[in-house]
Formats: C-alpha cells, sequence, structure tokens
C-alpha cells in the first residue's frame, strides 16, 4: 500500500475549514514530497552558484549537479542527455518548438480537439490549425487519425498523451507512427501522462515531447522539451543570450550543440535539481504500485459521479490509470466557481473550477459554464474521495431544496 508516503508530502498536513484538507487538484499541479523540497533548500543553502559559468568550488558542484539531473532525465525519458532541453514548462516547450519551426502560414498543423489552450495557441500563431474532433471520452480511432492525415496534409500532428479534463489516454505511439508514414511531424503533451504511467520517447516514437515539472510531484517553473535528435536540430533558436554559445564577435557568433543552444540565459538550477528528485521519488515507488492505486481512484472518481444527484460527469468510459473526472450540473444558475468555494470553504476539498484551459472543448460539449474538475494521484486515499462526495452531495441537495450553496 501507498498510504505510509502521505507523511512524505507535507502539503497533506494543512487545515481548511477546521479540517485536514482533501486535494483533488492534482491535475493542475501536483504536490511536492519533502525530498523534492530538501532538494530545492540543499541548493540554496550549500550550493548557491551559476551553472557552467566559472571554475571556482561551488560554480562546478553546481554545473556537476545540474548535468547529473540532465542525464537522471535522461534516462527517465530513455533518451541521449543532450535531448533533454530544459525550459520554464510544457508551454515553454511547445512554443520552442511552434516558433523554431518556422512554419509558413499555410502550413497546416493537426490539432485534437480535446487540446490544452498550450497546445493549440502556438500552431494558431505558427501556421494553420486544422482542426481533428476526437470523441472526448475515449481514444481516439486510428481509422479517424489515418483519414485525417491523408485528407489534410499537415506538416505537424499534436496531441495530449492525456486529457487533463477526461483523463482519456491516447494510444501515442500509434498516433506517432500514422504521422510518420504520412511524412508529417509529431509533437506530444505529456504533461497529465509524465508522472502517471511511463513516458518512453524512443517508444512512443514522437519528433517533440512537452511537460511541465510541477504535474511530476517536482517544482514550477522548470520544464523538458525532449524528443527525436533530428527533430530537435531543427528547431531555429528564437532566443538568445549567455549560455547558449561558443564564441561571440563584433559580427558574428557561433550557437551551441544541443542542447545548450537552446538553454539560454540561467537555468532554473533549483527547479532542476527538484525535478531529479522527483523522478527519483516516483522511481523508488515504481510505475506499478503507482499505477495500481491510480486505477483504483480513478474507479473511486468514476463511482462518485454516477451517485451524485442531478449531477452529470466526464471521464474515460475505458479503464484509466489517471484519476481525472469532471462534474457539471444541468440547469444550475450559480456559477461553477461558487461550488469550488463552498468544497474549499465549508468541507476543505481542493477541486479546480472553470475550462481547465480548453475553451474549444467545452464549447464543443455546450458547457458555456465550465466544470468542476477532481484529480487525485497516488497519495490520495479512496476514503478521502468519499468524503469529496459526501460534501458535493450535501451541496447539490442544498441547492435542490433552497436554491443555495453556501449555508
Amino acid at each position: 500500500m501507498l498510504s505510509g508516503l502521505r507523511s512524505d508530502f507535507p502539503m497533506l498536513e494543512r487545515r481548511v475549514a477546521g479540517r485536514q484538507i482533501v486535494y483533488l487538484d492534482s491535475a493542475a499541479t501536483a504536490l511536492k514530497p519533502r525530498q523534492v523540497i530538501e532538494a530545492e533548500r540543499r541548493h540554496a543553502t550549500e550550493a548557491t552558484a551559476n551553472v557552467h559559468r566559472g571554475n571556482h568550488a561551488l560554480s562546478e558542484e553546481a554545473s556537476e549537479l545540474h548535468e547529473a539531473a540532465r542525464w537522471t532525465m535522461a534516462e527517465f525519458l530513455n533518451v541521449a542527455p543532450a535531448d533533454v532541453i530544459f525550459v520554464k514548462n510544457a508551454t515553454e516547450a511547445i512554443n520552442v518548438v511552434a516558433s523554431g519551426l518556422c512554419l509558413a502560414k499555410s502550413d497546416r498543423i493537426l490539432v485534437f480537439s480535446s487540446e490544452h489552450h498550450s497546445n493549440i495557441l502556438p500552431w494558431m500563431r505558427a501556421g494553420q490549425v486544422v482542426w481533428l474532433d476526437v470523441p472526448p471520452d475515449k481514444a481516439v480511432s486510428l481509422d479517424l487519425v489515418a483519414d485525417a492525415l491523408a485528407k489534410h496534409r499537415p506538416r505537424l500532428l499534436t496531441f495530449a498523451h492525456v486529457s487533463n479534463v477526461f483523463g482519456v489516454v491516447q494510444p501515442a505511439r500509434e498516433i506517432c507512427r500514422l504521422a510518420r508514414e504520412a511524412n508529417a511531424l509529431s509533437c506530444v503533451d505529456a504533461a497529465q501522462a509524465i508522472s502517471h504511467f511511463p513516458v518512453d520517447v524512443q517508444e512512443i516514437g514522437c519528433d517533440f515531447l512537452a511537460f511541465s515539472g510541477h504535474k511530476m510531484l517536482g517544482p514550477p517553473g522548470i520544464g523538458v522539451l525532449s524528443g527525436r535528435r533530428n527533430a530537435l536540430e531543427m528547431i531555429e533558436v528564437t532566443a538568445l543570450g549567455g549560455g547558449c554559445v561558443t564564441e561571440v564577435t563584433r559580427h558574428c557568433y557561433s550557437l551551441k550543440a544541443l542542447p545548450g543552444r537552446l538553454e539560454p540565459g540561467t537555468p532554473n538550477i533549483s527547479g532542476v535539481l527538484g525535478l531529479a528528485a522527483a523522478v527519483d521519488y516516483l522511481g523508488k515507488i515504481g510505475w506499478e504500485r503507482i499505477q495500481n492505486r491510480n486505477r483504483t481512484l480513478a474507479a473511486c472518481l468514476k463511482d462518485l459521479v454516477r451517485q451524485l444527484p442531478a449531477c452529470q460527469g466526464l471521464y474515460s468510459r475505458e479503464e484509466s490509470t489517471v484519476p481525472i473526472v469532471s462534474v457539471f450540473a444541468p440547469g444550475a444558475v450559480v456559477p461553477i466557481d461558487t461550488i469550488a468555494a463552498a468544497l474549499s470553504d465549508e468541507f476543505g476539498v481542493m477541486a479546480r473550477a472553470g475550462f481547465h484551459c480548453t475553451y474549444p472543448l467545452h464549447e464543443s460539449l455546450g458547457l458555456s459554464g465550465g466544470t468542476l474538475r477532481l484529480s487525485a494521484h497516488f497519495y490520495n486515499e479512496p476514503a478521502e474521495i468519499t468524503r469529496a462526495g459526501e460534501a458535493l452531495s450535501v451541496l447539490l441537495t442544498r441547492f435542490q431544496r433552497t436554491g443555495k450553496w453556501m449555508a
């Protein structure tokens, strides 16, 4: 059992409304274990120095730790260290690709209709977005993808490995294979996948892969762009500064090889070290244990939704190891964020209200008021989901009886 790991997460000790919190917002940001917090603290208190910019003892120590973290991440993703590019987050990673490919405005980019804004907006600016309407509650049909690739002949296909609203897991390897056969590049948003099951860049066969550290128990402000070496080398450098060059004269400059050419400026050193600590932490638990717990939590969340009065749920109709569901109450005239506030302020349950950066998806479903998303992770207990369900039932019953959410 993973219950003993809860003590690794200080945030679970927080109390709101006089109760120990139930944290069901891991799809927005995962909680950080003490090991990650300690890794950042050590950098701040024991090895504060810039990396690759000095030969004094602290700088060399910080540089060694930074590059050791890159090796850790490379092993985690099954790529070479040079194919691990540290960025701020998945959003920046996708923007680096979208701007660096120097697409023509006429170049078509095939985008799934369920995508996060961060995997839509950069492509809208870069070229011509072609929407592929996919079923929101199950994996896409490969025939549908193949037909769209043949019809539109895009320069690139982009999609999320896991939906941040439904928790649907897409067959990334098969989709990327179809893109490759159609001579299209592939970009995978792995933000929701990265801490739930193994993400092997070589096995997936994608050209580009992006994710944020804070989604995988790591610190905010650090993410990774990875992918196939030849594809990464296609990216034109659009941000320049210290650290990405080998030589500068009054008239020209020479760029470093990967990954340095795409990492200008002082990096988020403590974030990199915290991210490596998160990888180590996940590795010690093991994917089998994580997936087994999350499979149970996903089933609990789906049961919760089915039992709620006057509510409908959005979730994967397939068995999933990603515990994400979203809820809406048809006919409710109160903003969804009022429900989330009542859950928090009265019951200590933390859940996300809104559109979850997926306006096009919500619009296609006719959900102009947004949804309430409940997202768990292995540090949650089934009993916490039961508590959240009971709280929601109280709120819904109160609203039906009095027209009010708050007591």
